[in-house]
């Protein structure tokens, strides 16, 4: 019995071992474009990631007011399960400018501000909290 345990205890520690070795096979790595709407070729992912980060300070300003989704869907105007699909990502049913007054609702002010991009790089649409 000892005998057998031992080869088991043999055999599984070199599986163990050739497991914990890093493989030969290289592992292909790509960059992404810093908009993950746009990696995964979605249309129009500029306006994908806009919304989401306004879903996020949504989603942080109920967090810090301690607010249900049914508590939150009465102050934004819609039912729960809309506030359940938001948080969990479904939000293209949404509009920016919707988004936006709901975090009006939620008791913060939304600035929009228009500027120059700094040179050499694109326009784009940028969500900070402040």
């Amino acid at each position: 019995m000892a005998q057998a345990l031992r080869k088991v205890h043999k055999k599984t520690s070199r599986k163990l071992e050739a497991a914990a070795r890093p493989s030969s096979k290289a592992v292909k790595v790509t960059e992404g474009s810093g908009n993950v709407f746009a990696d995964i070729g979605l249309a129009n992912p500029e306006e994908h990631l806009v919304k989401a980060e306004l879903v996020h300070q949504i989603t942080t300003k109920m967090r810090e007011q301690d607010l249900t989704q049914a508590t939150a869907a009465r102050l934004l105007g819609v039912t729960q399960p809309d506030v359940s699909k938001m948080l969990r990502g479904h939000f293209r049913q949404f509009s920016v400018e919707r988004l936006m007054r709901f975090l009006v609702a939620l008791g913060q002010d939304v600035e929009i501000v228009v500027h120059a991009p700094a040179a050499k790089q694109d326009p784009k649409i940028t969500v900070t909290a402040g």
